[in-house]
């Protein structure tokens, strides 16, 4: 799973507020607030993440609705786990990343996963 480039990443940011899946126009309609586009260009783009997964489509009328193929929490955690993979020795990419979050991130990964493995935390 590659990094988005930064249109790639506004039509992610554009379908994932979305409430519904949108048509290509309503995607550009969305964008063009930002940045002057063409529907081919948007149409191109969204083709492309479809093919990367990212998207999927239904069909409505001539056109198609496009959507997330996952929630926006969902890829970023994508992400983090495949850059964690992307290490032999995981170990110390998990010690940096702990010592590098804010402490209230810390906190709450700490409470996920004591859920995760069933030990309770102590809050003192």
């Amino acid at each position: 799973m590659a990094t988005l480039g930064s249109l790639e990443r506004a039509i992610m940011d554009v379908l994932w507020d979305a409430r519904k899946p949108l048509l290509v126009r309503e995607v550009l309609v969305r964008l063009s607030e930002d940045r002057a586009l063409a529907y081919t260009t948007v149409q191109t783009v969204a083709e492309r993440l479809l093919k990367k997964g990212l998207l999927v489509r239904t069909p409505y009328r001539n056109a198609f609705r496009y959507a997330a193929a996952h929630s926006r929490d969902e890829h970023l955690s994508r992400l983090m786990l495949e850059a964690l993979s992307a290490s032999t020795d995981r170990l110390p990419v998990l010690a940096r990343f702990a010592q590098s979050v804010e402490e209230a991130d810390a906190l709450a990964l700490l409470e996920e996963l004591s859920r995760r493995t069933g030990q309770s935390r102590s809050t003192t």
